[in-house]
């Protein structure tokens, strides 16, 4: 094939190529439906001439999910600049209504790929309670950080503060924290996360059982969607929440004023994955180019939202109806979007003092700010299978799977395909660390206990609260 052949497929042929997509959504836009999904293709995308012809991909139409939190940045911005087009993609976006859907479309054949919750892929290789059990895998990592823990009104009231301004005294914290539960009856005594045996879930038992609180026998903990939270809050369904940004942001005074941010997930563990672009074993398999061009894709979506001078524009285009529709009222279009991307985040609180705090790390895309680039290579979409093996510890302290498996590294390397990705990033000129593991320092996290991947069990075996049976989780 000569030069003008190669480059005679580059607008005509993609068009062709999207042709029964295009007339099954004008079919189905007659339909009543509540889909929000983006649809189509942007003029910007449109002028993207592809690198990779269409016709090489063994799936050229793929569908890809996303659910409406501010980690749909980078698949927004890869259908609006045309990142998917670029690599002869022709991608179909679904707004998932839950973490539970997006994890269920992937594994179910609905969805080719989405982003899925930290903790839902290495659950699903363990059989975890509340997850389920499929060769669910990880291509990469989405983002780290950009999530938090909201309390109410209530909590507020008790006495209960900001983490920051415990100047890292779990002591009192926890005094704080326990007093509050005693006081409450049972129906006040419910925290909600997105998705039951995810790092949110993780991250609330263990901020609890830091402070020597024993979250088993304290508050019951429930499954509520992210667009949900502000508004279960509100109606005294639950007294407190974690989830992704910007449904913190919504919550706090001057917005919806149901309550206010005690922390930042970041607080709890500094570096922790967020989310995961989950695939099945089976579609990289089947289809090697597609998956590489995803990938490809994907990370140069996740480069440009970490850049500085991109953040705005970031900002102000997740608030579309299509990606998180949160548009407020009054003020900036980005009121609510906007800190966690930018940097600028609030804890808001109920008193006159200003808590806006400027941090680098607030969501980390791609680039490492200083404090967290220690290895060479390292960047956020980079997979640290070791981070899987954490995931393991707690599945195994909070009873959802009998004991720490004894095949973990190899479930943690089926699962977080660390190696392909390393093949993927190097095609794409971007280094990566030789390691697969590494050491969590105890400064990372709250409690200020060291992870060493060489010995999980031992690090398990140091926690003095942890479930001595199987657990439950409670659906709203």
């Amino acid at each position: 094939m000569g030069n003008t052949e190669k480059l005679s497929w580059n607008r005509r042929d993609f068009l062709l190529g999207m042709g029964a997509t295009a007339a099954g959504m004008a079919l189905s836009s007659c339909a009543i439906s509540g889909d929000r999904s983006a649809k189509g293709l942007t003029e910007e995308a449109l002028a993207v001439q592809p690198v990779v012809d269409p016709r090489t991909l063994e799936k050229q139409n793929i569908t890809v999910g996303y659910v409406p939190v501010n980690d749909c940045a980078p698949f927004a911005i890869a259908w609006k600049k045309g990142f998917f087009r670029k690599y002869g993609l022709n991608v179909t976006l679904n707004r998932e209504a839950s973490w539970a859907t997006s994890r269920d479309g992937v594994i179910f054949g609905r969805l080719d790929a989405s982003p899925v919750v930290s903790g839902a892929v290495t659950n699903a290789r363990i059989g975890a309670e509340g997850a389920r059990h499929a060769p669910l895998c990880a291509a990469m990592t989405i983002h780290r950080h950009g999530n938090a823990m909201t309390m109410n009104r209530s909590m507020w009231d008790f006495g209960l503060r900001p983490w920051r301004e415990y100047n890292g005294d779990l002591q009192t914290f926890g005094r704080d924290f326990r007093r509050y539960f005693e006081s409450q009856s049972a129906e006040n005594k419910v925290w909600a996360v997105v998705l039951s045996s995810s790092i949110y879930e993780y991250f609330v038992r263990y901020l609890s059982a830091a402070a020597g609180v024993n979250p088993l026998e304290e508050f019951r903990i429930i499954i509520v969607p992210p667009p949900q939270m502000v508004t279960n809050v509100r109606i005294g369904a639950m007294q407190a929440y974690m989830v992704a940004e910007p449904w913190n942001t919504r919550a706090i005074k001057g917005n919806e004023g149901v309550g206010f941010t005690f922390a930042q997930g970041r607080e709890i563990w500094q570096g922790h994955p967020d989310r995961l672009l989950g695939v099945m074993e089976s579609f990289i398999t089947n289809y090697p180019k597609t998956y590489r061009s995803l990938v490809k894709a994907m990370i140069e979506a996740c480069q440009y939202c970490s850049k500085p001078e991109n953040r705005q524009e970031v900002a102000e285009l997740i608030t579309d109806r299509s990606f998180t529709g949160a548009k407020p009222k009054k003020g900036p279009i980005d009121k609510f979007t906007r800190p966690a991307i930018v940097g600028d985040y609030n804890y808001g609180g109920f008193d006159d003092k200003e808590r806006i705090v400027n941090s680098e790390d607030t969501t980390i895309f791609f680039d490492l700010p200083a404090n967290l680039a220690r290895i060479p290579g390292d960047h956020s979409t980079f997979l640290w299978q070791s981070e899987s093996i954490w995931l393991m510890t707690q599945a195994a302290r909070w009873g959802q799977i009998k004991e720490f498996p004894k095949n973990a590294e190899q479930l943690a390397r089926k699962g977080w395909k660390t190696d392909l990705y390393r093949e993927i990033a190097a095609e794409m000129g971007i280094q990566c660390p030789l390691e697969d593991y590494k050491i969590e320092p105890a400064t990372v996290f709250i409690d200020r206990k060291e992870f060493n991947p060489s010995n999980p069990v031992g690090y398990l075996n140091s926690f003095e609260i942890r479930a001595n049976s199987p657990t439950h989780i409670f659906m709203s």
